[in-house]
């Protein structure tokens, strides 16, 4: 006897009575219709097996678990004798998938969506998960206000068991706001409260193709959150918004935005206390807050009040602290009492400071920066500094900290540093070029991180079209364990400035030094120096009346025995390339009594840069410099400040800005440089467009100014008198100039560029519209 026929979808969804048979024992299964699907497959969801009892319900919830497998399109039970029989209607497999007409989402992430989802080639098709696709599909496209969005999903029957399925986007353009309508407020009109919005109704001609009239959710999101704290920011403690509607056009492309809100009452600050464990004398805390009784109530002011003083706690050691400002309206209704309530929790302990990514640099080095020591209180404003300290060896492009507590112990936590390495200097024989020393030939090693040690090393040999040089230096900038340095460097130098824009002379020099650097506190820092040199000055038919009368009087060499002394401050974020931060050095350098010249040289210089964002900073700079000799000689020309050029004023000649030299037999007119020196700097530093590593390469807009003067005029010989100098620091004498510049840090050295116009430079000036240097900048 044959039991009656039951379908899956009668069994599920009609809910109408049906007559079975009663219990029995099933003896065997046999499963019908199969065509792609194994039978393993049935058995393994099917939760009936042989000599099984099985009743009516039981039979159903087995037809409900074959059936949400998805490989049928039907299930249905019956029975021959005590033989259970499944007749199964396979479901037809994807053997082909095609995507069309996307752009805004990848075809890869929409075909791991629909694979996800069970949409995939080799998969059976289920046409309600499909269908579900299209809708969850367009709403994605809503999101982002492409309300036009069209998803149309087509099934190409290949044979009774494959089909094809294609997928066609309509993507749409995204809807345009057309109006913002803000409705209840009374204390501000409604384009103020318009400009509070990111989005924009109205956009101008010009400026529109700065804003954003586009629709998007996630956007009118962020501009509601902003209006709520523009209000709570100006003491509407009770403001709200009650409802926001969103309405389309018939044709789905401009989006109306009404927002209904609730000012409320404007409230100013009433007292303001302090509660729970507080650690700090309460007027330190009281200073701490950035509001003050009687004024305008502001949230962001009690938010940066919080964080200051949990700031101030994290420096005290009490890293997981909690601060809370809670605002509580006065019973009269008229102000705002503020309760900072303060849980420093238990004072935390650095159990352990480690170091990761610094594959060359030696732990050594990292940790002799570190002003948060273990097993010391945990302190925020420490480990940031130490972090800071990093950045300024400029051995790395990124370094992020790290605190983890420690598992079961409440009061520990470690600290990790994270670094990425970056060139600190090279090792190679290179052929550089320089606008203003031409071809470089070198063979070089200079490392401001030595093998990992942290010391400066520099050997070089190079000549170019003006110099040759050799030179060692080194540096241990840790020669004791309290951070005062010891250096060396020995050089000899060939200059010849005939072939030059200069100056037609020639030097040749040898020298050494030694120096000792003391550190004042974590940023400031003094140097002391004592040198040696011997210098040989060369003259020829076309030098300057000045230089050939300086050599007549005072000799063609000199030896001179220096002193330096210098004062370093550097609060610079990075220590290459930084962005934020300041710096300033003063030196003086001296030649001591028993020199053969006496003279005396001052200089300062000086950065300023603000952080506008994470990617835009401003930065100013100046160099000064003064120098003279303390008797009646006159000063050195060969100790001269010269200017123009990349690091000074680009767009004119490397040095040749300053005071015209008086020519003999032809020569041309030059310039020896001044005894004053005058420069500055404003830069707009701006990312670079489509390169990802930002921390290596820093574009400008800059305009730069400066000049050399002479305080007093070199004696010229008498056939070529009267001199053409003229004396005395004139600031309108200063050249400027406007342009872009580039700098990049290679794996092979630096790399900097500029394009400069001047703005006022005058009939003798040597200009150059585009200046770089390359490979031997060590």
């Amino acid at each position: 006897m044959k039991l009656k026929i039951l379908g899956v979808a009668a069994l599920l969804l009609s809910g109408a009575p049906v007559a079975l048979a009663d219990a029995f024992t099933v003896s065997d299964i046999r499963v019908e219709g199969l065509k792609r699907v194994s039978a393993a497959s049935v058995f393994n969801a099917f939760p009936v097996s042989a000599r099984d009892s099985v009743d009516e319900r039981e039979l159903a919830e087995a037809a409900k678990t074959l059936f949400a497998t998805g490989l049928f399109e039907d299930v249905r039970l019956a029975r021959e004798g005590d033989v259970l029989v499944v007749e199964v209607d396979e479901r037809p497999f994807i053997t082909d998938l095609e995507i069309t007409g996307n752009s805004q989402i990848s075809e890869e992430e929409l075909r791991q969506g629909l694979r996800d989802a069970g949409l995939a080639e080799g998969q059976a098709l289920q046409r309600s998960t499909l269908d579900e696709m299209q809708r969850e599909l367009e709403q994605l496209y809503h999101g982002q206000g492409r309300y036009s969005a069209r998803i149309d999903a087509e099934v190409e029957e290949i044979d009774a068991s494959r089909v094809r399925v294609k997928i066609d986007i309509d993507e749409g353009a995204v809807a345009k706001i057309r109006q913002i309508n803000v409705v209840g407020n009374q204390a501000f009109d409604d384009d103020t409260l318009r400009d509070v919005f990111e989005l924009e109704d109205r956009p101008s001609w010009f400026f529109g193709w700065f804003s954003s009239d586009e629709y998007s959710r996630q956007q009118l999101s962020g501009d509601l959150e902003r209006l709520r704290s523009w209000y709570l920011d100006r003491g509407y403690v009770n403001f709200a918004i009650t409802s926001t509607q969103v309405s389309i056009s018939p044709d789905k492309s401009r989006i109306f935005v009404t927002v209904n809100v609730e000012e409320g009452k404007q409230y100013r600050l009433g007292e303001i206390h302090f509660a729970g464990d507080l650690k700090i004398p309460p007027s330190e805390a009281r200073n701490l807050v950035e509001a003050t009784p009687g004024e305008i109530f502001s949230r962001s002011d009690i938010t940066a009040s919080s964080e200051a003083l949990r700031s101030r706690l994290g420096a005290e050691g009490y890293a997981f602290a909690s601060v809370e400002g809670v605002p509580e309206i006065t019973a009269d209704g008229e102000r705002v009492d503020v309760t900072f309530q303060v849980d420093p929790g238990r004072r935390a302990y650095v159990r352990r400071v480690d170091f990761v990514g610094n594959t060359t640099t030696m732990d050594e080095v990292l940790r002799r920066e570190m002003i948060q020591m273990e097993g010391a209180p945990a302190s925020t404003e420490q480990i940031s500094q130490s972090r800071q300290r990093l950045e300024r060896l400029g051995f790395f492009k990124q370094v992020d900290v790290e605190t983890r507590p420690v598992a079961g112990e409440p009061d520990q936590l470690d600290v990790t540093y994270n670094v990425e390495e970056q060139p600190s200097g090279s090792i190679s024989a290179s052929i550089g070029f320089s606008q203003s020393d031409g071809v470089i030939y070198g063979a070089s090693l200079s490392q401001n991180n030595f093998l990992g040690t942290g010391n400066r090393v520099n050997i070089g040999a190079q000549k170019g079209d003006t110099y040759t040089s050799l030179n060692f230096g080194f540096t241990d900038p840790y020669w004791t364990l309290d951070g005062i340095s010891r250096g060396y460097n020995l050089y000899y130098r060939e200059t010849d400035y005939e072939d030059s824009d200069i100056s037609t002379y020639s030097t040749d020099s040898v020298g050494g030094s030694i120096n000792f650097g003391y550190p004042i506190d974590e940023v400031t820092r003094l140097n002391f120096g004592v040198g040696v040199e011997q210098l040989e000055v060369q003259t020829y038919t076309d030098t300057p009346s000045e230089i050939v009368q300086y050599v007549d009087d005072e000799g063609d060499s000199a030896q001179s025995f220096k002193l330096t002394a210098s004062w370093t401050r550097n609060k610079l974020n990075r220590g290459v390339m930084p962005t934020a931060g300041n710096y300033q050095r003063l030196s003086l350098e001296t030649a001591a009594p028993g020199s053969d010249a006496i003279y005396y040289k001052l200089r300062y210089k000086g950065q300023q840069l603000f952080a506008l964002n994470d990617a835009w900073s401003l930065k100013f700079g100046t160099n000064l410099g003064y120098a003279d000799s303390p008797g009646s000689d006159p000063y050195p020309f060969y100790e001269n400040f010269l200017t123009g050029g990349l690091g000074s004023v680009r767009g004119f000649t490397s040095s040749t800005l300053g005071p015209a030299t008086t020519p003999r037999n032809n020569g041309d007119d030059q310039t020896l440089g001044g005894n004053v020196l005058v420069s500055g700097s404003a830069e707009l530093l701006f990312p670079v467009p489509f390169v990802e590593d930002q921390r290596s390469v820093q574009s400008s807009l800059f305009i730069d100014g400066g000049n050399t003067f002479l305080t007093d005029c070199y004696a010229v010989l008498p056939a070529d008198r009267p001199s053409n100098c003229s004396s005395g620091v004139d600031l309108a004498d200063l050249r400027y100039s406007v342009g872009l510049g580039l700098s990049w840090l290679t794996p092979v050295g630096p790399l900097t560029f500029s394009v400069a116009e001047p703005l006022n430079d005058e009939k003798g000036d040597d200009t150059q519209f585009f200046q770089f240097s390359l490979g031997q900048t060590f």
